[in-house]
């Protein structure tokens, strides 16, 4: 006998929340509904912000309803039942859950999205038809082209773009990665191996502590010769083993050989030029293993390969280099010439008293493998908790 009461109450609740779900389905299912039908020429987009919306009313719809964690394992499960018998794939419990985080992480969008969104606003500079006189679906058309007009150009990527950023627990370096595979236009595959990569890392070890917010708020902008360098350079696409016998041509051949990528390694705007360019002082002649120009900075960028340590001798021969382009090569509209050392291991503390402050001159490091993300996040800890 109390079994079956207990049977009896648990089926009780279960009705409860079973009607207490059957808004919520049926605004999804309204939004779904009009989503497949818009004509659209943007498909990502649509997607990311039906996606958007869904997760909006999700949660909204646990907002009001029982605070016990239960009821959301629930409605996430039941809601993911009922759209995947209707609709089909694409509306799994895990889906939904990253629908739901996408709105919390992304609800700041628009600043008037809560009025916005809850039909305040005029569809097409009419008023909206009163409830009553709105069907499910006709409504669920107006709430997408509500969110399309008020989200216009927030989101820029593919739904699995948004997924993979999700992944990124860091505020800073999720917006970083965001604008830059926008500006970039990152294939999903490119955003995982520049993440993979610690390129958000690499850019702020190479910055003042000051420039290190900007490229959460901007992206990899360049503006001034130290905003092209990273540290360190990772040219694991060489496909060159970690060895001590390896020399500086083995190092020049393959990159040649895989030129395109160490462009996307280097950054944006440079265009190659030369490889081992001479040039002659009397009966010396001189080598510059690889020559850049940059067309954002509009500059020559000339590269110095060193597989071993940095010496005083590698960079006095790099300000040589230099020297000849800015006062024989570079033409008066353009900008001074850039010297790079990569080199396998460098002193800083020596970089700083050979050249002269000013110097447009710089040494970093390059690795052969991809590092540890966890390692790079520690270093960059470690150098921004330090005094300035």
């Amino acid at each position: 006998m109390r079994k079956h009461s207990k049977r009896v109450v648990a089926a009780r609740r279960r009705n409860a929340m079973a009607g207490s779900l059957r808004p919520l389905v049926e605004q999804v299912r309204a939004l779904v509904v009009s989503a497949r039908h818009a004509a659209t020429a943007n498909i990502d987009t649509l997607q990311v912000l039906t996606n958007f919306e869904i997760g909006r009313l999700i949660v909204e719809h646990e907002q009001h309803g029982t605070a016990r964690a239960e009821y959301g394992e629930y409605v996430l499960k039941e809601l993911s039942n009922r759209l995947t018998a209707e609709f089909g794939r694409g509306f799994s419990k895990s889906n939904l859950e990253y629908m739901r985080r996408f709105f919390l992480v992304y609800q700041d969008r628009h600043p008037a999205i809560a009025q916005t969104l809850s039909g305040q606003l005029p569809v097409d500079g009419q008023p909206r038809p009163s409830p009553a006189k709105t069907s499910p679906v006709q409504k669920g058309r107006n709430q997408l082209i509500t969110i399309a007009q008020t989200l216009s150009g927030q989101f820029t990527l593919s739904w699995s773009h948004y997924v993979f950023l999700l992944g990124i627990n860091d505020p800073s370096e999720r917006s970083f990665y965001e604008i830059e595979s926008h500006q970039e236009n990152w294939s999903l595959t490119e955003i995982k191996r520049q993440f993979d990569s610690g390129l958000y890392e690499r850019l702020a070890l190479s910055r003042d502590k000051k420039r290190v917010r900007k490229l959460a708020q901007e992206g990899h902008k360049i503006r001034q010769p130290a905003d092209i360098l990273k540290e360190p350079y990772i040219l694991d696409f060489l496909g060159l083993e970690e060895r001590p016998i390896y020399s500086e041509s083995d190092l020049e051949t393959a990159i040649i050989d895989k030129l395109q990528h160490f462009l996307l390694e280097l950054g944006k705007g440079f265009l190659f030029e030369a490889r081992q360019k001479r040039f002659t002082f009397g009966e010396d002649h001189y080598f510059v293993d690889l020559v850049f120009y940059n067309r954002l900075l509009r500059c020559y960028v000339l590269l110095d390969l060193k597989i071993g340590r940095l010496t005083h001798q590698d960079l006095g021969q790099m300000q040589m280099y230099v020297n000849h382009y800015d006062r024989d090569l570079k033409q008066p509209e353009e900008n001074p010439t850039i010297g790079i050392i990569l080199c396998k291991k460098k002193n800083e503390a020596l970089v700083k008293i050979t050249l002269p402050k000013k110097a447009n001159i710089f040494a970093s490091e390059y690795q052969l493998y991809l590092p540890s993300k966890e390692d790079l996040k520690q270093r960059l800890l470690e150098w921004t908790s330090s005094p300035v």
